[in-house]
């Protein structure tokens, strides 16, 4: 399947009185995937049960909170290294600065070079295809015997070339 994006017209960042321009946004389709869904997808190609990957993934990220919550990161060999980061507010002096000034928290995560995307993949597995949400739909239309050639993003309605194609995430 390929990845759908649409064409947003926004300014430059930085620069709101800037002339806008249209950016390609990448969508998520449908659901997310959820740890059901990628339980299966490992009793597929392993000789565990289900309940057996559900109960070790569960216990995996209990452990993994634990271990974060206790102000270390999470380095996870050819996956990526998780860690916690801070907004914070500024204060002038080091007597003002205190646990006070933290507002909120968030989990980072960077992903190791072996499962970072690459526009340049040449393994079939690795590559990623892209399609414009115009020509997603239009595709989606003819596949359910609808031969309606209205385009909803205002753009383009053909393929162009290039491989230009989209997904409607509400689809």
């Amino acid at each position: 399947m390929s990845i759908v994006y649409k064409k947003a017209l926004r300014a430059i960042p930085g620069k709101p009185d800037a002339e806008k321009k249209y950016y390609p946004e990448l969508l998520s389709m449908g659901k997310s995937t959820d740890l059901d869904a990628i339980a299966y997808e490992i009793k597929e190609k392993s000789s565990l049960s289900k309940g057996d990957i559900l109960s070790v993934l569960s216990n995996f990220v209990e452990a993994m909170r634990a271990a974060l919550f206790q102000g270390h990161s999470v380095n996870i060999r050819d996956f990526g290294v998780f860690s916690l980061s801070a907004q914070t507010e500024g204060a002038d002096t080091a007597k003002e600065c205190t646990v006070k000034k933290i507002k909120s928290v968030r989990i980072n995560f960077r992903a190791s070079t072996s499962v970072r995307p690459s526009m340049a993949a040449t393994r079939a597995g690795d590559r990623m295809e892209f399609i414009d949400l115009a020509t997603y739909l239009k595709n989606l239309s003819a596949a359910n015997g609808n031969e309606d050639n209205s385009d909803p993003s205002g753009g383009d309605s053909g393929s162009g070339g290039g491989g230009d194609e989209f997904i409607d995430p509400s689809a």
